[in-house]
Parts: C-alpha cells; sequence; structure tokens
C-alpha cells in the first residue's frame, strides 16, 4: 500500500533552504553597520582608546535612529519583519549593552564597583530587549502600523547619555569617574520601570541628531588630537 505523507511533513519537505541564512537587503544594513561600529568601539577600548569609542557609540546610535525608517519603505514578508525585530535588538545589545557597559569598567581603571554595576546594566539591558521583542512581536500580530511609544527607557539613550557625561568630565564639570558607574546604574533601572516614553517622529530625530552633532563637535574640538 502506498504511504500518504502527513501535512507537516509536506510542509517540511517543500521548505526553501536559502542559499546563505539571514536577511541581506538594503532594510539591514544601517543595522549591521550599527553593530560593526559598536565592535570597533570595543577594540579600541581593549587600546584603552575612549575617545574614538565613544565616538563608536555615537556612530551606532545615528544608525540605529535611522534602521526601521528604512526597513518601513520595502514590503517586508512575515518572516523578514521577525527578523528584523531580534537582528535589531540583538545588535542594540552590544552597541548599547556591552559596549557602554566596557567603557565605564575600563575607564574606572577596573574598579570591583565598576564591574559590578556594568554587568547589573548589561543584564538590564538583556532582560528590556528580550521582553521588547517579546511585546512587539505581539504587537504586530494585533494591529498594524508603527508603535507609538515605548514603556521604560530605550537602550539607545545611553548613545546620548554617555559622550554628553564623557565631554562634562573633560570640560571639568563633572570632576569625578564615579559618575559613570552611577550613570548605568541609574539609565540600567530607567530600562526596567514601566513609564511611557513617545517614540520621537521626524522633529525629535532632528533634534538628536543635532544634540549629537554638539556632542561630538565638543569632543572633536577638546580632544580632536587624541583622535587620531
Amino acid at each position: 500500500m502506498k504511504k500518504t505523507m502527513s501535512a507537516p511533513a509536506q510542509s517540511r519537505t517543500n521548505t526553501r533552504i536559502p542559499s546563505l541564512i539571514g536577511v541581506y537587503d538594503y532594510t539591514v544594513v544601517l543595522t549591521y553597520a550599527g553593530m560593526l561600529a559598536a565592535f570597533l568601539g570595543i577594540l579600541m577600548l581593549m587600546d584603552r582608546r575612549f575617545d574614538q569609542a565613544v565616538f563608536c557609540l555615537m556612530a551606532a546610535g545615528i544608525c540605529d535612529m535611522f534602521d526601521g525608517a528604512v526597513a518601513a519603505t520595502k514590503d517586508r514578508s512575515p518572516a523578514e519583519k521577525a527578523f528584523g525585530i531580534q537582528i535589531d535588538s540583538l545588535s542594540d545589545l552590544i552597541s548599547f549593552g556591552v559596549l557602554p557597559a566596557l567603557f565605564v569598567y575600563r575607564l574606572s581603571e577596573g574598579s570591583r564597583t565598576a564591574g559590578l554595576l556594568a554587568a547589573l546594566y548589561v543584564l538590564c539591558a538583556l532582560i528590556r530587549l528580550a521582553w521588547f521583542n517579546t511585546a512587539e512581536t505581539e504587537r504586530q500580530a494585533a494591529e498594524c502600523g508603527r508603535r507609538r511609544s515605548y514603556l521604560g527607557l530605550p537602550v539607545t539613550t545611553i548613545a546620548v547619555l554617555l559622550p554628553l557625561l564623557y565631554l562634562a568630565y573633560h570640560l571639568a564639570w563633572v570632576r569625578t569617574r564615579a559618575a559613570f558607574p552611577a550613570l548605568l546604574l541609574l539609565t540600567g533601572t530607567a530600562f526596567l520601570l514601566p513609564f511611557r516614553v513617545k517614540k520621537p517622529g521626524l522633529p525629535g530625530k532632528i533634534g538628536l541628531v543635532v544634540v549629537g552633532v554638539v556632542e561630538a563637535a565638543g569632543l572633536f574640538f577638546f580632544l580632536g588630537g587624541d583622535l587620531i
């Protein structure tokens, strides 16, 4: 007697195997570029090149700010949208979790307290990003359109706050390195607190870019000789 395959078995048989795992079109270019910029910043920290590392953090922040807008210009499949959610958060964990934590730990001369706070900061970022992925997947299944607000402080905020503190430290407006672990403690806690933050529109993004340009100009003016 001839056997017939069940529906699940047929589905597995007909599943197309991609030539290369992943998504490689223009919708993910900025996400990949941001992660690579962050990893370059981590390499800079290995040599204690803090000035270059903070610029890498800012570059990763710029990439993250506009990757969603770029991705929205294409009509993506459900699988591509799901991939976008996951890859963005994985990149954010490196860019705005590991890089800032390592930056503060190295700047604090390997302090145990700084190390502990850096570890807790990465854990907070990890928890928030995993929660965001879950919530965003559920939201996209229930409604159309873009997200209008975030619950808790977005992890990308550190790309603005840390360079600002670093500039203030070099201008002697902040005179202690203890401010850097304190920043991780405050932002890490804010990642997990359930308050609503409105997602910035175009004017808000332009404002953040202006802040970033001012920070970059200030860092380059005061630290320009150390950036090469």
